[in-house]
């Protein structure tokens, strides 16, 4: 027996932006998202259409750190006017900080008792969420989850309650054509990690693997041709679509090993999400090359009948685009590593592994 569930309205396509102006209504809007000029042109956008925002959170910081958070929620709570609806416009660290500014409304409390493992307060009620994805890459404009770092613990939580699913995502590719080359590779990877993990799940079905090959397949062969044509707008709406088929298949198993494993790679080595949770997938394809049942079909039909050859061709197209696919390329060594493995396996989303992490090594790149 399986369930899937998602409730997000989605809207896509080139100039979708503008929807949000019913989408808002006569609601008061808190504007989450980033301080860059870029951002604050669109922001001016919605302020000519929507009116000015209740208030304005836009110093996100990437891998937003429960700190921040903490003092941004404290700037809403102080403020006049109360927002009856969130809007999230930037990437992955603007969505995940809209998402527990929204849970916080005017009490951050309720949001350190819930990282904390216990439920949420009685009467408790965020704000609802409208997500507009300026990245091809997180899937968080269709989850209900959100990473919080605690780097004075040295540690990484998640916020994750049915509440925080956003109420709409807005996924208007043409917000994503300045995306630069870095970053259109490590969101590209991270949604390649989102599809092929809710494969090698213990939580996966029919309807989240159907999402997952068409995400992982596009991506495979989009990314690429959109690095070496990074202004085409198809190319553009393509990986957004496949970005959002991958949000779609996680959304309902979550996450896997890799992504277990990145978190203190992260943590530790200062290496980018999209990078950390995406050079292990090749030697975790390897170690599944026996896979049968529906993880099985599902990855041969991205990677062909030999998954061990289909292994190597992804460590192939990962060092195209300049992942490195070592440990040791990561200032790791063999005893970090396998502190690593340990602390993975043990995590929630390590327990989502269908394999087993004593079958993890490194794989050499083949040929595409």
């Amino acid at each position: 027996m399986w369930t899937y569930h998602n409730p997000v309205a989605m809207t896509f396509g080139a100039g979708s932006f503008d929807s949000l102006e019913t989408l808002v209504g006569q609601r008061r809007y808190l504007l989450v998202t980033y301080p860059d000029a870029p951002f604050a042109a669109l922001a001016d956008r919605l302020a000519q259409r929507l009116g000015p925002a209740a208030g304005t959170i836009r110093d996100v910081a990437p891998n937003p750190d429960i700190a921040d958070l903490a003092r941004q929620a404290g700037q809403i709570a102080a403020s006049e006017t109360r927002p009856e609806v969130v809007i999230a416009l930037g990437g992955g660290s603007v969505i995940d900080s809209a998402k527990v500014l929204a849970a916080s409304a005017q009490d951050f409390g309720a949001v350190r008792s819930m990282l904390g493992g216990r439920g949420a307060p009685d009467g408790w009620q965020p704000l609802p969420l409208i997500a507009v994805p300026t990245t091809a890459g997180t899937g968080s404009e269709v989850t209900c989850w959100a990473t919080v770092w605690d780097r004075e613990a040295g540690t990484k939580r998640s916020l994750d309650h049915p509440a925080l699913y956003p109420e709409a995502a807005v996924i208007d590719p043409d917000l994503m054509r300045s995306m630069p080359r870095a970053l259109t590779v490590s969101t590209g990877l991270d949604a390649l990690s989102h599809a092929l993990e809710s494969l090698w799940n213990r939580n996966a079905n029919p309807v989240t693997a159907t999402h997952a090959v068409v995400a992982a397949r596009t991506i495979l062969e989009v990314l690429p041709a959109l690095v070496a044509a990074p202004d085409d707008p198809e190319l553009r709406s393509r990986m957004a679509e496949a970005s959002l088929a991958a949000g779609l298949a996680f959304s309902g198993t979550r996450t896997a090993i890799a992504h277990s494993i990145s978190y203190p790679v992260t943590l530790r080595h200062g290496v980018t999400h999209g990078l950390a949770c995406s050079f292990t997938l090749p030697m975790i394809l390897h170690s599944l090359a026996d896979a049968d049942g529906l993880a099985g079909r599902a990855l041969r039909e991205i990677f062909g009948p030999d998954l061990r050859v289909g292994a190597g061709r992804l460590a192939g197209f990962l060092d195209g685009l300049g992942v490195r696919l070592a440990p040791a390329d990561y200032g790791i060594d063999a005893a970090e590593w396998d502190r690593i493995l340990a602390e993975a396996t043990d995590g929630p989303r390590g327990r989502n592994f269908i394999g087993a992490t004593t079958r993890l090594h490194p794989v050499s790149p083949l040929a595409a």
